[in-house]
């Protein structure tokens, strides 16, 4: 997937994004509402050498004192510190306890101690900070009064006393606020991307590459009314989506010049997918361009082409197989009589054996002789086998994929059926388009417009004069 496909993954699911990023932004201002308030405070010390009157003694002193601090700050945190400092504040706390609300650190290249404390109660982090400081000034003077001597050699002193603070250090709301919504815009995207790498339905003709080497030969565009006239070609010939059955009729007249196929049957893989109107309106279109087209209803499991049509379907493919009747007894005229029609019939307890029987392929050889095109509308491709069988027989299969209806699998598999048959993939019909911006198509307006009345030119003159 490329990073149109994560775009359009963010824009397909972009409420679940704004809802999850909302959602995890409104969790981290409201644990930083209730979250006890954490002040801290801090007291700062200067660590000097004693002794030395030249300058070099100065300098061996002060850089003695800069390497000695680091050490100090780990005594901040030790019992010989605290062990005082908690009998001296009386805190009903272990030693323990108390670190873990203590720190201390010095500035790079300087003899300075800065010693932190963190309380719920700014007062008491105040009085906890000074108290660790004046503790630890004393146990460095302990530690570094030689052994005899009156003094020590280092001096610490109170430079800053600890001050009681204000604010609190945490929770941070707004930055907490902030990290809670990029943390759900992450899970958010995550969780659309996610959705898309899960989600092997056919969406468009790129799902279908991915899964055949056949072309795509037409995109019918979604309509919402479709199902309540499926008979665009003739209902609405100036629609985009009439217009797309009209490029398939074009794809197909040019597929294998050098060896067209007089009949082909169209199919999808489940029911559902619109195979049944992409036969009726190819039928339709071919028959406007001219061309001599049978149009039979070969689903006999469930036909729909009669009911499609208006047309009586109780007689048709099954009483010519059954030898009831002579095909041209049942074939019924539609339109200007370039589109003659056979019903499916009464539905056999044997369909694929009918399918699949001599009888129904001389019927076929008779039937490419007196048209141009013989089109029929096979059943689905998974649940049964009739189609298979027909596009053996047939110069091929027209595969109706529906968008948002099929998984990428399941086209893999009717590919796999048809091809095991030997049968010819004639191409793909991705069924149902959701319409996109970039389709040229989708600006340009079919419906004829009047012709603007031309004005005289005395009334042209008479209106620039005024």
């Amino acid at each position: 997937m490329g990073l149109r496909d994560y775009l359009t993954a963010v824009r397909t699911h972009w409420l679940s994004v704004a809802v999850l990023t909302l959602v995890v932004g409104a969790l981290a201002a409201a644990a930083s509402l209730v979250a006890t308030p954490v002040y801290a405070a801090t007291t700062q010390l200067y660590v000097a050498v004693q002794g030395g009157t030249t300058s070099g003694d100065l300098l061996q002193g002060a850089n003695f004192a800069r390497q000695q601090v680091l050490s100090y700050t780990q005594f901040v945190t030790s019992p010989l510190v605290l062990d005082p400092v908690v009998a001296e504040l009386g805190l009903d706390e272990e030693v323990d306890d108390v670190a873990d609300r203590v720190s201390a650190g010095s500035p790079t290249n300087t003899s300075l101690i800065a010693v932190t404390a963190r309380d719920t109660d700014p007062a008491r982090a105040a009085a906890l900070a000074d108290a660790i400081g004046t503790r630890l000034a004393a146990t460095i003077t302990e530690l570094e009064t030689p052994l005899g001597a009156q003094s020590s050699t280092v001096k610490v002193s109170t430079v800053r006393q600890a001050a009681v603070p204000t604010t609190p250090v945490s929770p941070r709301i707004a930055l907490n606020v902030a990290l809670g919504l990029v943390l759900g815009l992450a899970l958010g995207v995550g969780t659309a991307i996610l959705r898309l790498v899960l989600d092997t339905r056919v969406r468009d003709a790129d799902d279908v590459a991915r899964v055949t080497s056949a072309a795509v030969v037409a995109t019918i565009p979604f309509e919402a009314e479709a199902p309540s006239r499926p008979l665009v070609v003739q209902s609405d010939p100036l629609s985009d989506r009439a217009e797309s059955f009209r490029r398939l009729r074009t794809n197909v007249q040019f597929l294998n010049v050098a060896d067209r196929p007089r009949s082909v049957v169209v199919t999808s893989s489940l029911p559902g997918e619109g195979k049944s109107s992409t036969s009726i309106n190819l039928a339709l279109a071919l028959a406007d361009a001219g061309t001599r087209v049978l149009l039979v209803d070969a689903d006999l499991r469930r036909p729909a082409v009669a009911r499609y049509m208006g047309l009586e379907g109780g007689v048709g493919l099954t009483t010519v197989l059954i030898g009831q009747a002579e095909v041209q007894d049942v074939v019924q005229p539609w339109g200007d009589g370039t589109l003659d029609v056979l019903p499916a019939g009464q539905i056999p307890p044997n369909p694929s054996e009918l399918l699949g029987s001599p009888l129904m392929a001389e019927l076929l050889e008779k039937l490419t002789c007196d048209y141009d095109l013989v089109i029929l509308d096979g059943a689905p491709l998974l649940p049964v086998t009739d189609a298979a069988i027909l596009a053996k027989v047939t110069g091929g299969a027209l595969l109706v994929a529906g968008v948002q209806k099929l998984h990428r699998q399941q086209l893999a598999d009717s590919v796999a059926a048809l091809q095991t048959v030997d049968a010819r993939v004639l191409g793909i019909v991705v069924n149902g388009q959701e319409r996109k911006a970039r389709d040229a198509y989708a600006y340009y307006d079919y419906t004829p417009h009047e012709p603007t009345p031309e004005v005289p030119r005395w009334r042209r003159l008479v209106g620039a004069r005024g």
